[in-house]
């Protein structure tokens, strides 16, 4: 993507807020995963938690398995739109979420040997075959952030090797771990490494690992060639079926958001009001934190003027960061945010009644965007009583 003109797309002809995401970029990226299992063998799903685009999935499943779900209402999704395999893990189920689990999944993902033991009589007398497997915790981290790293400090997520010491895996058809976030393959390798060390005795009479997520296979500078060999490797000395569930990567930069200064104001800096909202629009901004980047924009004083990017909503903070640009900014001009097809439309909230963005498709060869989603007071209105 080119940072200065996002999709190669005229920003003005598009109502704002707005997702834009491009085709082009989505086939790009699911190029390279495609390569990916072709080369490897392995089996790649699409993690709903990153992005749920539900318009594309027929384009994604003509190169993915299926999609990986955290919920029932993901897993309805993937079985109803996706059509693909449906693996589903949550940190716990109650009894109704699992009836509804097991209606839409190929294979459930549980977090305890407690809650194993507790659904397997619903696994058991389930009207179609469903595998089951166990989440791990191989207790090494490689996050540097502690709220996406599942392997911190008293993480409720994945059953420790300690843990194993007299249960029956009867029934376990695969073992899961998640260490990784916005991660190349080294840090992967050094995982499966502890993975192996530890659970490796269990492998036998399996049927599949789960990797996990994490994994930036479509970021330019990712090792793709040495993610096979690891996964080539392991499956040579266990013979199991191996899936990986990126998100982020299947929509990596395949996506904007465009905006439009409302408003120009003089606090201590100049602050430019947007038509969208950090925490109702881009929460992960505030909860990662990160600095999104903004196309043609440079770091703080780079370039002649220097703004403070800022949101619609009352809270304080509803501040993206700051920005500088070649020209002054002026009201009603586009921005576009980028990279904001994952881990964004599937956060966005009304927090003060502040409107949803549009969604929209950008196709290349006809240079045409076609809004296939638009929100209106009723979204708000019916999410409260």
């Amino acid at each position: 993507m080119d940072r200065n003109n996002p999709l190669d797309l005229d920003l003005e002809g598009v109502s704002t807020p707005c997702f834009v995401v491009d085709e082009r970029t989505l086939l790009q990226n699911l190029a390279i995963l495609k390569h990916v299992q072709n080369r490897a063998g392995c089996r790649i799903l699409l993690a709903l938690k990153a992005f749920a685009m539900f318009r594309v999935f027929p384009l994604l499943r003509k190169s993915l398995h299926g999609v990986c779900a955290s919920s029932p209402h993901e897993a309805r999704l993937g079985y109803e739109e996706f059509k693909g395999e449906v693996h589903t893990f949550a940190a716990a189920y109650s009894d109704a979420q699992m009836r509804k689990v097991m209606r839409y999944s190929n294979v459930v993902v549980f977090n305890s040997f407690s809650q194993w033991n507790r659904f397997r009589p619903f696994l058991q007398n389930a009207s179609k075959d469903i595998q089951c497997g166990i989440r791990v915790n191989p207790e090494h981290s490689e996050g540097k952030v502690p709220l996406y790293d599942p392997c911190a400090f008293g993480s409720r997520l994945g059953v420790r090797r300690s843990q194993f010491e007299g249960e029956d895996l009867t029934g376990i058809s695969g073992l899961h771990f998640h260490t990784l976030c916005e991660h190349n393959v080294d840090a992967l390798e050094r995982t499966l490494r502890v993975f192996e060390e530890k659970y490796g005795s269990f492998l036998k009479g399996m049927k599949w690992v789960n990797f996990g997520g994490g994994h930036h296979i479509t970021r330019a500078d990712y090792d793709v060639e040495r993610l096979c060999r690891l996964i080539l490797d392991f499956k040579s000395r266990y013979s199991l079926q191996v899936y990986l569930e990126p998100g982020e990567a299947v929509a990596l930069n395949a996506g904007i958001l465009i905006t439009t200064v409302l408003d120009i104001v003089q606090n201590d800096m100049p602050i430019a009001v947007l038509d969208t909202s950090v925490p109702c629009h881009m929460p992960d901004v505030l909860e990662m934190p990160y600095r999104p980047e903004v196309a043609g924009a440079g770091l703080p004083q780079a370039k002649a003027h220097t703004y403070r990017l800022t949101g619609l909503s009352c809270l304080a903070g509803d501040v993206a960061g700051e920005y500088s640009f070649d020209r002054p900014l002026h009201v009603g001009q586009r921005l576009a945010f980028l990279d904001m097809a994952h881990y964004t439309m599937v956060k966005t909230n009304t927090f003060n009644g502040v409107t949803l963005p549009e969604i929209a498709l950008y196709d290349h060869k006809s240079d045409s965007v076609k809004v296939i989603r638009t929100f209106g007071y009723e979204d708000y209105r019916m999410r409260l009583s």
